[in-house]
């Protein structure tokens, strides 16, 4: 079979779709095999296809091994037989015959298809793949391109390659039309079996950090470190950085001049209320820190990874913040268990400690006296 249009149509395909020929010539020839196989009027149960571009040629061969006796036709040709065809052929030789297939039929024609198409999903799949290994966990700028019941999907980069954002995501009470432009965090990319899916994200933590490493060429630098970050997505955001440089002040590096650098992240992400933190090698500091907006008067190691926060009666509500959310969010950004208590609750637990603490006291005076009057 010889097909000059073919080869050219195969060129045309290598440069649209960056696949090299030779992939796509070892799809089509284990397609060809799997269209013959399905012919059952070859008579043989083996056939090689060998194609080459520079004849423009594709030929088709049956395969069997040259035997003394044959016990199966299909697979074994009599070592007689064979060296008629090529009198070199020796016993366990496999022996090639060229053979003109009948018009593929329309099962045969389907199953050559479906492999080749398989192979080329595989293969765009795996440039997918290479295309976005280095931007897992990087910030991309899309477009929507589809909304369903759940998902959203996307156009990522100038590859026009999809990426899908799933409910937990999506930010809630953010709305996503088709058309509109967003900036998302490459989560995950995943190969299966309908291609490679990337998974982008508006609610992870990694997009915050990104967004400011976008906005603040001192964390890009280096200069700046972010240590922690804690997100309830669409509310509140708490950010604990450090400077690595004694000249770089981090927090004012993060707010930037009259608030620009924060208050372009805070449009970005809707509103979302942001806290940056400074990081501080003190635990019970840094916990003191956390709970910002509210003023902490004291931090008290309880055991470990635990402790009380005092804070002023009337910043108790700032304190824990609405639904707890600010406790909460404290809490992750330190890594520790606090409990928030008012001073005058504080001011009372104290007191009964002491309370107690002296009635522990008192049995052991009266037993000591009593031992005296003894002696």
């Amino acid at each position: 079979m010889v097909s000059k249009e073919f080869f050219e149509a195969l060129a045309d395909l290598e440069a649209e779709k960056g696949i090299s020929q030779e992939i796509f010539i070892e799809a089509l020839r284990n397609a060809l095999i799997s269209a013959c196989k399905k012919q059952n009027d070859i008579g043989v149960g083996e056939v090689d296809i060998r194609i080459s571009p520079e004849k423009n040629s594709i030929k088709c061969y049956t395969v069997r091994t040259a035997v003394e006796e044959v016990t199966d036709p299909e697979k074994e040709i009599s070592l007689a037989e064979a060296q008629q065809i090529k009198k070199s052929y020796k016993a366990g030789d496999l022996v090639y015959e060229e053979f003109v297939p009948k018009e593929f039929s329309r099962i045969a024609a389907q199953t050559a298809k479906q492999v080749i198409l398989q192979k080329l999903h595989e293969t765009e799949r795996d440039n997918t793949l290479n295309e976005f290994s280095d931007k897992k966990f990087e910030l991309m700028s899309c477009v929507v391109r589809k909304v369903d019941a759940k998902s959203v999907y996307v156009e990522l980069g100038k590859g026009q390659i999809e990426g899908v954002m799933l409910p937990q995501d999506q930010v809630p009470g953010e709305e996503y039309k088709v058309n509109d432009h967003l900036k998302v965090y490459v989560k995950n990319i995943k190969s299966g079996g309908r291609g490679a899916q990337v998974f982008v994200s508006r609610t992870s933590a990694g997009f915050v950090k990104r967004l400011f490493e976008e906005e603040v060429p001192e964390i890009k630098s280096g200069a700046v470190v972010v240590k922690a970050i804690s997100r309830e997505a669409g509310q509140r955001t708490k950010m604990a950085i450090a400077s690595e440089d004694p000249q770089v002040d981090a927090v004012g590096a993060c707010v930037g001049n009259k608030g620009s650098r924060v208050n372009a992240v805070v449009a970005e992400l809707g509103g979302e209320k942001i806290d940056i933190i400074q990081w501080s090698e003190n635990p019970l500091e840094f916990i003191a820190k956390a709970l910002s907006p509210a003023k902490v008067i004291s931090v008290t190691q309880i055991d470990e990874k635990s402790a009380i926060a005092v804070v002023p009666d009337d910043k108790l509500s700032l304190a824990i913040g609405r639904d707890g959310q600010n406790a909460r969010l404290a809490a992750r950004l330190t890594g520790w268990k606090i409990d928030v208590k008012s001073e005058s609750v504080a001011a009372q637990m104290e007191e009964l400690r002491r309370a107690q603490e002296e009635e522990e006291e008192l049995p052991e005076e009266a037993e000591a006296a009593g031992e005296d009057a003894q002696q």
